[in-house]
């Protein structure tokens, strides 16, 4: 018994979320620091590789799902609503995209495939609104989402929930997009998806628009009888602070290792990334039936490696009282399940928007979309961009110094902003430029060198 958990059980939160939250708590009481050290594990020497996979149509597909995390609000672009409501490319928001991937895949294919959208309480109103435009989009009456759970934050110095009364929704937090696993099930929707025939679960964050359903990766992990797939990619100079996978030590399972769960000593392997070769997409495969027996075995706690994010209260005054949040990832799962695995794929399947420096380029030539809905880098390499935070970090200041659009990237290498700078409309950035405000660039110039 712990206040925290009382005060989730007066919430009226599901039993199993507050165990699973009770689970976390005892671990951080015995002095478990959310800590993975690089003593415990070994780097990967190689993955099995997605282009190596029989080409098939997948007899599979009517078992599959897709679902898209949709919690986030996109505070650190200053945002207010679902951040995947944000208009990302030719006049389309993520949401909008990733309704057309999935109808396209129907169409092709002649499957079912429903799309389900896993929302926070925050995200939910704005998200079913703008599915509403998308009358095809439900399959039969299975609902298009369930909401994530939420866990009391607790303060650094005692351990205790934290009161906050001038803002009581800020003495709470989101558990994590390891969440997922125990949303599934408290919602019902495992059991609602088990029941209608469904097995197979594509898992992605809503902000990767190049993760898309592949049948040849779905067909051959239905084959392989895995019960957990994680997809990763080759880790570049831009995925130095991203997680990765890795073996761990004592029993040669795999493993995924967070930022948060490295010590400082620790960090210069962690960004080695020729040690530490994989790089961790989030786009999770998951047998639906191997998800509910794990649940049945651990009496609904999967027990994930658990990670101490260190907080203020309110995240916009570091005066607030300093808090710690417990959480999980969801790729972390792969730790888990006996036989789990891991796949190699190509960077197209790993495009996402984090901060307005990736909006820039996804929103620019140097992105384009496929037939299949999927956003493709079109020249040989991502361009890097660099913004000046004071400027641009917020999406209403981003889009004022950008009127008419983004600047042609595609024959750009890096593009740095320093100070305050507008964009005239048809600019085009050629190789490496730096450029530093206050400056207004005119209409039509061509930027480089």
């Amino acid at each position: 018994m712990s206040a925290a958990a009382d005060k989730m059980r007066a919430e009226g939160l599901p039993e199993i979320a507050v165990e699973t939250f009770a689970h976390y708590e005892q671990l951080l009481r015995d002095g478990e620091l959310g800590v993975l050290r690089e003593s415990e594990i070994e780097p990967l020497a190689d993955l099995p590789d997605a282009s190596e996979l029989p080409p098939t149509e997948s007899a599979v597909l009517e078992e599959a799902v897709v679902l898209k995390l949709n919690g986030g609000l996109g505070t650190s672009m200053g945002m207010t609503r679902a951040k995947s409501l944000i208009e990302v490319k030719d006049g389309l928001s993520f949401l909008d995209i990733i309704v057309r991937q999935v109808l396209h895949l129907r169409e092709q294919h002649g499957a079912r495939v429903p799309l389900l959208v896993m929302n926070s309480f925050a995200t939910r109103d704005d998200t079913l609104a703008a599915l509403e435009r998308y009358p095809d989009l439900q399959v039969d009456d299975l609902a298009l989402d369930f909401v994530q759970g939420r866990v009391p934050k607790l303060r650094e110095d005692d351990l205790e929930p934290v009161e906050w009364p001038a803002d009581p929704a800020l003495e709470w937090a989101p558990p994590g997009h390891g969440d997922v696993y125990t949303s599934l099930a408290t919602s019902g929707m495992l059991g609602d998806l088990l029941e209608r025939g469904y097995r197979y679960l594509f898992l992605s964050n809503s902000d990767n628009l190049g993760a898309l359903l592949d049948p040849r990766i779905l067909s051959w992990f239905a084959a392989e009888g895995m019960p957990f797939l994680s997809e990763s990619t080759d880790r570049t100079e831009s995925d130095r602070k991203g997680g990765h996978l890795a073996r761990r030590r004592d029993d040669g399972g795999l493993v995924l290792r967070e930022t948060a769960q490295t010590t400082g000593e620790d960090l210069p392997a962690f960004e080695d990334i020729e040690r530490h070769r994989f790089f961790n997409c989030n786009n999770i495969w998951i047998d639906l039936r191997a998800l509910e027996r794990a649940l049945e075995q651990r009496d609904g706690v999967l027990g994930l490696p658990m990670i101490v994010n260190r907080k203020t209260v309110d995240p916009t005054d570091s005066s607030s009282p300093a808090v710690l949040q417990l959480e999980t990832a969801m790729g972390a799962a792969i730790g888990v399940f006996e036989g789990a695995a891991a796949l190699r794929v190509p960077r197209t399947r790993f495009a996402p928007v984090k901060t307005t420096n990736q909006l820039l380029v996804m929103r620019s030539d140097a992105y384009a979309l496929a037939d299949d809905w999927t956003v493709r880098p079109v020249g040989d390499a991502i361009p890097v961009v660099v913004l000046d935070a004071e400027y641009y970090k917020l999406i209403g200041d981003f889009d004022e110094r950008f009127p008419a659009g983004p600047p042609s990237l595609v024959r750009c290498r890096r593009l740095e902003v320093d100070g305050d700078v507008s964009f005239g409309r048809d600019v085009a950035v050629r190789g490496e430029v730096r450029l530093e405000g206050p400056l207004s660039v005119p209409d039509g110039a061509v930027l480089e060198g």
